[in-house]
């Protein structure tokens, strides 16, 4: 366990999540699809769900990309994932991205995940530069990023692409160590 507040956990994400990871990606569907497609798509059945689970378990242990999982810490419920990736070791630079269940929205629990794999990133880790991209829009990502001390950088034009919509500008924000 990397952290634990409010009767919930973080972990780094182990073979038994598989299950847990298919219910909360099909529970919320419609929530993911158009900023976690790639993440959605991969766990749309229990055996994906378990060739992506084994899939980033190595990847975690290779420091190519760590994922997270955010549980209630006595129901074992699944309420999000937290990911550090696009990692530059060279410049110790890492870029987080999240998602949370409906029915964990608005309780704080991403704010303090956050914060929490911050502390983590920087001196376990020991990366300089964190950075969360969000589109303005998304006003709950944008808030996780400002309660958290990430400070706007700039805008990315034509920085990511929902599937099937045109490009969208996104927003950079970064923490420094």
């Amino acid at each position: 366990m990397i952290a634990a507040f409010d009767g919930f956990e973080i972990s780094a994400v182990h073979g038994g999540d598989a299950w847990k990871i298919c219910d909360l990606m099909v529970g919320n569907a419609d929530r993911f699809k158009r900023y976690f497609p790639k993440t959605l798509e991969q766990n749309l059945n229990p055996t994906l769900s378990q060739l992506f689970v084994d899939k980033k378990v190595k990847q975690f242990q290779n420091k190519e990309e760590f994922l997270f999982t955010l549980k209630h810490s006595e129901a074992r419920e699944l309420a999000g994932l937290i990911y550090i990736k696009e990692l530059n070791w060279e410049t110790k630079q890492g870029e987080f991205a999240y998602c949370i269940g409906y029915t964990f929205e608005g309780l704080g629990l991403m704010s303090k995940s956050i914060e929490a794999l911050s502390k983590y990133a920087f001196n376990d880790l020991g990366l300089q530069t964190l950075q969360i991209i969000a589109h303005k829009n998304n006003l709950g990502s944008v808030y996780v990023a400002t309660k958290n001390n990430f400070e706007w950088q700039k805008t990315l034009l034509k920085g990511f692409t929902p599937p099937g919509e045109q490009p969208l500008d996104m927003e950079l924000y970064e923490l420094y160590k």
